[in-house]
């Protein structure tokens, strides 16, 4: 019973309406401000059915112009770009995550900014969003993996051009992909984060599948609210691409469930030098499943911050294998 009543008490939920109060773009797009800061984006943006300015977010070019002008707007970045097919992360829900996880830390550490912060982001795509913004919005440095070269690429193709990035993220190639953490943490690394978006779906159809369910109801979004249609000949092939991806980054064996759980297994080997282990989870019987396994690895905190992102809501499950009096000890002897 004592030991029933310990492990309640490892759990807690945090429950949120809308994005973080720190998020810059808690009251929506300045269309006119991101057309002076990147002219390209102009030509993707029109009246829709309220008057309101905005883009065809099933336009994969209007979304990439949309985060370029954003990223150079917000957070000074210069250059950023992605191979064709490749996922075009939406940035207020991608910040979202980086300002709950300072958050997190806050707990001990007084002040959740500066260099002193190390993160790993895993799976960082061709994109590299996370670290982008946790570097910008929090000066953290960050270390961030993938298993696709062509993504690592394009990851350092951004670096080489944003002159902040250069010297506080560096990359590193998972050769084994059957491996998460392995191959990737090393004996000297210290984390006080780590934080994923894993796959979520379990094979190249059902990815498919749930992408085709998005374009059909963007299609009947903008047929019920009479959308402009600035861009009609590429609605739905960009619908495709937009939702597309590669497989690395949509889907993998066994799913969401299948790598949190060899994510968790491989978390307990690294228990001693990663301060909080985070992730997504984007479908909620999973969570279950993995707050299970969390407590079959023996981990001492368990917390889960849930995010609603309009319509869409989400979840960040976060684990140490520090109780909180060990947590303190283990950042005065990093820090």
């Amino acid at each position: 019973m004592k030991e029933a009543r310990a492990q309640a008490n490892a759990s807690s939920v945090i429950h949120n309406k809308g994005l973080h109060p720190r998020n810059l773009h808690n009251s929506g797009y300045d269309f006119p401000s991101l057309i002076r800061s990147s002219a390209d984006l102009k030509k993707f943006v029109g009246l829709n059915a309220h008057g309101s300015l905005s883009i065809n977010f099933a336009d994969p070019r209007a979304v990439k112009a949309l985060n370029c002008a954003l990223l150079k707007l917000h957070y000074d970045i210069k250059y950023w770009d992605i191979p064709e097919g490749f996922l075009c992360p939406p940035i207020p829900g991608r910040v979202d995550y980086i300002h709950h996880i300072a958050d997190l830390l806050s707990q001990h550490n007084k002040d959740r900014k500066g260099s002193r912060v190390k993160v790993l982001d895993v799976g960082t795509g061709a994109n590299v969003i996370y670290p982008i913004l946790g570097i910008k919005a929090y000066g953290w440095q960050f270390a961030a993996s993938d298993i696709d070269l062509l993504s690592i690429n394009n990851a350092k193709e951004i670096i080489n051009k944003n002159l902040a990035l250069k010297g506080n993220l560096t990359l590193r190639l998972q050769n084994e992909p059957k491996h998460i953490f392995q191959g990737i943490i090393q004996p000297e690394d210290r984390f006080n984060l780590t934080m994923c978006n894993p796959p979520f779906h379990a094979s190249l159809a059902e990815a498919t599948a749930g992408s085709e369910r998005k374009v059909k109801n963007l299609a009947n979004n903008r047929r019920k609210n009479k959308t402009f249609d600035k861009h009609k000949e590429s609605q739905v092939d960009g619908a495709v691409l937009n939702f597309g991806g590669q497989k690395a980054e949509l889907w993998c064996e066994g799913g969401e469930r299948q790598f949190m759980q060899k994510m968790i297994k491989e978390s307990k080997i690294f228990s001693q030098q990663c301060q909080w282990f985070t992730s997504l989870i984007s479908k909620k019987d999973n969570l279950v499943f993995c707050q299970q396994a969390l407590k079959l690895v023996k981990a001492q905190q368990i917390k889960v911050i849930e995010m609603k992102q309009g319509n869409k809501q989400t979840r960040i499950l976060c684990w140490s294998f520090f109780n909180q009096k060990q947590e303190a000890l283990w950042l005065d002897f990093y820090s």
